[in-house]
């Protein structure tokens, strides 16, 4: 979600950047993991460079704080689900095991995967589920 909004011109881009408007305005209330902040910033340096992904990541941790701690029991519950689901990457397998422990009320990405996570509300941020979200 972070890549896209400030990312190149893509059709998740404007649902992003609207999702990032309302953080910002206050009506509502997100977080993320410290580990999904470096993801962004990993991949941002490889195409704007290093000073620029530093300050954009350094801007969301502002606007998402205080960011979801992963514990060690999220890591061991995130490698079950990770067992379970093929569909899921390791580094999604956690950061969905992190959000249902924190009783998140959602987890928005356009990876279609978190879909396959029992009790987990996902959001794909290109469909109208995100609007109704923002509305909210």
């Amino acid at each position: 979600m972070l890549v896209y909004a400030k990312g190149a011109e893509h059709p998740l881009r404007e649902p992003c950047r609207e999702l990032l408007r309302a953080i910002e305005r206050g009506s509502l209330t997100a977080t993320t993991t410290a580990e999904a902040i470096q993801e962004f910033a990993h991949i941002r340096a490889g195409r704007r460079g290093r000073m620029d992904a530093a300050d954009l990541a350094s801007a969301y941790v502002d606007l998402l704080a205080p960011l979801l701690v992963i514990e060690e029991e999220d890591v061991r519950a995130g490698l079950r689900l990770f067992e379970l689901h093929p569909e899921l990457g390791c580094f999604d397998a956690v950061l969905a095991a992190g959000a249902l422990a924190a009783d998140a009320e959602a987890l928005v990405s356009a990876d279609l995967a978190f879909a396959s996570v029992p009790d987990l509300v996902h959001i794909d941020p290109g469909t109208p589920a995100i609007e109704e979200l923002l509305r909210r």
